[in-house]
Protein backbone atom coordinates (compact mmCIF):
# COMPACT_ATOMS: atom_id res chain seq x y z
CA UNK A 1 0.00 0.00 0.00
CA UNK A 2 1.00 3.61 -0.44
CA UNK A 3 2.59 5.30 2.57
CA UNK A 4 0.28 8.22 3.40
CA UNK A 5 3.23 10.41 4.49
CA UNK A 6 4.97 9.89 1.19
CA UNK A 7 5.39 12.50 -1.53
CA UNK A 8 4.55 11.62 -5.12
CA UNK A 9 6.10 13.41 -8.10
CA UNK A 10 3.32 14.50 -10.48
CA UNK A 11 5.23 16.92 -12.69
CA UNK A 12 8.58 18.36 -13.63
CA UNK A 13 9.32 22.01 -14.42
CA UNK A 14 11.25 21.89 -17.69
CA UNK A 15 11.70 25.58 -18.57
CA UNK A 16 10.33 29.07 -18.23
CA UNK A 17 7.67 30.39 -20.61
CA UNK A 18 7.48 34.03 -21.62
CA UNK A 19 8.70 36.94 -19.54
CA UNK A 20 6.10 37.07 -16.75
CA UNK A 21 7.26 34.17 -14.60
CA UNK A 22 5.28 31.32 -16.13
CA UNK A 23 6.85 27.86 -16.25
CA UNK A 24 6.43 24.87 -18.56
CA UNK A 25 5.58 21.60 -16.83
CA UNK A 26 5.93 18.06 -18.07
CA UNK A 27 3.08 16.09 -16.51
CA UNK A 28 3.75 12.71 -14.88
CA UNK A 29 0.09 12.42 -13.89
CA UNK A 30 -3.17 11.37 -15.50
CA UNK A 31 -4.97 14.09 -13.53
CA UNK A 32 -4.74 17.35 -15.52
CA UNK A 33 -6.46 19.37 -12.80
CA UNK A 34 -3.17 19.29 -10.87
CA UNK A 35 -1.84 21.85 -13.35
CA UNK A 36 -5.06 23.71 -14.14
CA UNK A 37 -6.89 24.25 -10.85
CA UNK A 38 -5.63 27.04 -8.54
CA UNK A 39 -4.46 26.05 -5.09
CA UNK A 40 -1.52 24.97 -2.97
CA UNK A 41 1.19 22.82 -4.57
CA UNK A 42 4.57 21.62 -3.37
CA UNK A 43 7.90 22.11 -5.16
CA UNK A 44 11.10 20.20 -4.55
CA UNK A 45 14.61 20.90 -5.76
CA UNK A 46 16.61 17.65 -5.98
CA UNK A 47 16.39 16.05 -2.53
CA UNK A 48 15.68 19.18 -0.51
CA UNK A 49 12.53 19.31 1.64
CA UNK A 50 9.41 20.29 -0.36
CA UNK A 51 8.24 23.90 -0.17
CA UNK A 52 4.70 25.20 -0.48
CA UNK A 53 3.68 27.43 -3.39
CA UNK A 54 0.34 28.58 -4.75
CA UNK A 55 -0.67 27.80 -8.32
CA UNK A 56 -2.61 30.79 -9.65
CA UNK A 57 -3.49 29.55 -13.14
CA UNK A 58 -2.56 26.96 -15.72
CA UNK A 59 -3.42 25.73 -19.18
CA UNK A 60 -2.46 22.84 -21.42
CA UNK A 61 -0.46 23.82 -24.49
CA UNK A 62 -2.61 23.18 -27.59
CA UNK A 63 -1.53 19.99 -29.36
CA UNK A 64 1.10 19.20 -26.71
CA UNK A 65 1.35 17.30 -23.46
CA UNK A 66 2.92 20.19 -21.53
CA UNK A 67 1.22 22.66 -19.23
CA UNK A 68 2.02 26.34 -18.72
CA UNK A 69 1.42 27.48 -15.14
CA UNK A 70 1.72 30.64 -13.11
CA UNK A 71 2.77 30.45 -9.45
CA UNK A 72 2.23 33.13 -6.77
CA UNK A 73 5.32 35.32 -6.37
CA UNK A 74 7.09 34.14 -9.55
CA UNK A 75 6.80 37.27 -11.70
CA UNK A 76 9.92 37.41 -13.87
CA UNK A 77 11.61 35.15 -16.39
CA UNK A 78 14.76 35.09 -14.19
CA UNK A 79 12.77 33.92 -11.18
CA UNK A 80 11.00 31.26 -13.29
CA UNK A 81 14.36 30.10 -14.68
CA UNK A 82 15.46 29.27 -11.10
CA UNK A 83 12.60 26.71 -10.87
CA UNK A 84 13.90 24.65 -13.80
CA UNK A 85 14.18 20.93 -12.87
CA UNK A 86 12.05 21.38 -9.74
CA UNK A 87 9.56 18.57 -9.14
CA UNK A 88 5.89 19.20 -8.42
CA UNK A 89 4.73 16.97 -5.58
CA UNK A 90 1.51 15.90 -3.93
CA UNK A 91 1.05 14.02 -0.69
CA UNK A 92 0.10 10.40 -1.19
CA UNK A 93 -2.99 10.89 0.98
CA UNK A 94 -4.37 13.41 -1.54
CA UNK A 95 -4.54 10.87 -4.36
CA UNK A 96 -7.85 10.96 -6.24
CA UNK A 97 -10.26 8.11 -5.54
CA UNK A 98 -10.28 5.52 -8.28
CA UNK A 99 -12.83 3.12 -9.70
CA UNK A 100 -12.80 -0.53 -8.69
CA UNK A 101 -10.46 -1.81 -11.44
CA UNK A 102 -8.13 1.24 -11.35
CA UNK A 103 -4.99 1.79 -9.33
CA UNK A 104 -2.23 4.36 -8.94
CA UNK A 105 1.06 3.51 -10.67
CA UNK A 106 2.92 3.92 -7.38
CA UNK A 107 0.95 0.98 -5.99
CA UNK A 108 2.84 -1.27 -8.41
CA UNK A 109 6.13 -0.75 -6.54
CA UNK A 110 6.97 -3.79 -4.38
CA UNK A 111 4.47 -6.05 -6.14
CA UNK A 112 5.74 -9.54 -6.82
CA UNK A 113 6.14 -10.33 -10.52
CA UNK A 114 4.97 -13.69 -11.85
CA UNK A 115 4.78 -15.38 -15.23
CA UNK A 116 2.36 -18.06 -16.35
CA UNK A 117 4.28 -21.09 -17.60
CA UNK A 118 2.49 -24.38 -18.42
CA UNK A 119 -0.58 -23.21 -16.45
CA UNK A 120 1.61 -22.60 -13.36
CA UNK A 121 2.43 -19.23 -11.83
CA UNK A 122 6.18 -18.78 -11.43
CA UNK A 123 7.65 -16.06 -9.17
CA UNK A 124 10.37 -14.25 -11.12
CA UNK A 125 10.94 -10.91 -9.43
CA UNK A 126 9.66 -7.77 -7.80
CA UNK A 127 8.77 -4.28 -9.06
CA UNK A 128 11.34 -1.95 -7.50
CA UNK A 129 10.66 1.30 -9.34
CA UNK A 130 8.87 3.06 -12.20
CA UNK A 131 10.35 4.94 -15.14
CA UNK A 132 8.03 7.50 -16.64
CA UNK A 133 9.82 9.50 -19.31
CA UNK A 134 7.89 8.81 -22.52
CA UNK A 135 6.25 5.50 -21.55
CA UNK A 136 5.43 3.85 -18.27
CA UNK A 137 8.09 1.24 -17.60
CA UNK A 138 8.28 -1.10 -14.63
CA UNK A 139 11.76 -1.64 -13.20
CA UNK A 140 11.81 -5.27 -12.13
CA UNK A 141 14.54 -6.93 -10.12
CA UNK A 142 14.76 -10.61 -11.02
CA UNK A 143 15.04 -13.05 -8.10
CA UNK A 144 17.34 -15.38 -10.06
CA UNK A 145 20.26 -12.98 -10.58
CA UNK A 146 19.21 -9.60 -9.07
CA UNK A 147 19.39 -8.16 -12.60
CA UNK A 148 17.16 -5.14 -13.22
CA UNK A 149 15.01 -5.22 -16.36
CA UNK A 150 12.60 -2.65 -17.82
CA UNK A 151 9.14 -3.94 -18.72
CA UNK A 152 6.68 -1.75 -20.68
CA UNK A 153 3.50 -1.32 -18.67
CA UNK A 154 1.06 -2.22 -21.43
CA UNK A 155 -1.87 -4.66 -21.32
CA UNK A 156 -0.22 -7.06 -23.80
CA UNK A 157 2.83 -7.53 -21.54
CA UNK A 158 1.20 -6.96 -18.13
CA UNK A 159 -2.24 -8.57 -18.54
CA UNK A 160 -3.09 -8.80 -14.81
CA UNK A 161 -2.46 -6.54 -11.81
CA UNK A 162 -3.76 -7.81 -8.47
CA UNK A 163 -3.13 -5.05 -5.92
CA UNK A 164 -5.17 -6.84 -3.24
CA UNK A 165 -3.00 -9.98 -3.41
CA UNK A 166 0.23 -8.06 -4.01
CA UNK A 167 1.30 -9.40 -7.42
CA UNK A 168 1.15 -8.84 -11.15
CA UNK A 169 1.57 -11.22 -14.06
CA UNK A 170 3.75 -10.44 -17.03
CA UNK A 171 3.77 -12.04 -20.45
CA UNK A 172 7.17 -10.88 -21.75
CA UNK A 173 8.08 -11.31 -25.43
CA UNK A 174 10.95 -13.74 -26.01
CA UNK A 175 14.26 -12.25 -24.95
CA UNK A 176 12.84 -9.27 -23.01
CA UNK A 177 14.03 -10.59 -19.63
CA UNK A 178 17.50 -11.26 -21.04
CA UNK A 179 18.14 -7.66 -22.16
Amino acid sequence: MINKNEWLTVGLITSCHGINGQVKIKSLSDFEERFLKPGIRWLQKENEPPSKIELISGFKQPGKVNFIVKFQGINTRNHAEQLKKFKILVKADTLPKLKKEEFHLLELVNLEVKTLENDELKRIGKVINLENEKNNLLVIELFENQKKVLIPFVKEIVPLVDIKNNFLIINPPNGLLEL
